[in-house]
């Protein structure tokens, strides 16, 4: 439960900023592009993530030799 107030009196800003903080953000994908990565990473015997991230560089290959 939150209490009506808090004190912040003896908080410190930016303690946990850090300028080159990078963040991993999830990425939602429907059933069928999941169900696609996750039968070719088992084909690959590779991580979903390593399998998504390659399609992903693939296209953008693709897409800078068209330019």
């Amino acid at each position: 439960m939150m209490k009506n107030e808090y004190d912040f009196s003896k908080g410190e800003r930016g303690k946990f900023y850090h300028s080159d903080a990078k963040f991993n953000l999830p990425i939602y994908l429907d059933s069928e592009a999941y169900s696609f990565i996750e039968q070719v990473a088992e084909n690959r015997d590779q991580d979903i993530s390593r399998v998504a991230s390659d399609l992903i560089m693939t296209d953008k290959q693709i897409v800078d030799l068209v330019r």
